[in-house]
């Protein structure tokens, strides 16, 4: 079982190549509120609706102190072509190796279909200005989820 981030926790720090050919670092977020969700692969039903719910929330969250990363282990190539298809304007990171998946409690073992396989653990991570997590939630569900979060940020 991967070791999952709780309130408190100092948020590790990361590098990572993202789908407009730059790279986003925690650092880059230092001072404002950010919201690191990861999910399990671009361009499939769920990883979508999660994805075009941040994107229709991204105004409000900005507005409120939030911004938004996303991270999957999908190549950058991959990661383009959905943040191309779905219109989305934060940044989506890759992480293949999966060592940021892991130092951030988002891949281990969960149950897909019965069986307990290694993947992606959908997650989302609210590190706070100063570096510190303020929220984190493992094996959400995509659908909803955004609004949940909001309702539990106060930002409903």
């Amino acid at each position: 079982m991967a070791t999952r981030l709780a309130a408190g926790d100092v948020a590790p720090a990361f590098t990572l190549p993202t789908a407009d050919g730059g790279s986003v670092s925690l650092a880059d977020y230092r001072g404002r509120h950010v919201i690191v969700y990861f999910y399990p692969k671009a361009m499939t039903s769920g990883c979508t609706t999660e994805a075009c719910d941040f994107r229709d929330s991204l105004a409000s969250l900005v507005g409120s102190g939030y911004d938004v990363v996303g991270i999957s282990p999908d190549p950058v190539e991959a990661l383009a072509e959905f943040a191309g298809k779905e219109h989305l304007t934060f940044p989506l990171a890759s992480d293949t190796s999966t060592a940021m998946l892991e130092a951030w409690g988002a891949y281990g073992e969960k149950v897909k279909d019965g069986r307990t396989v290694m993947g992606v653990i959908r997650s989302t991570v609210v590190v706070g200005p100063d570096g510190l997590v303020e929220l984190a939630q493992y094996d959400v569900k995509a659908d909803g989820h955004v609004a949940a979060l909001r309702a539990e940020l106060g930002l409903a």
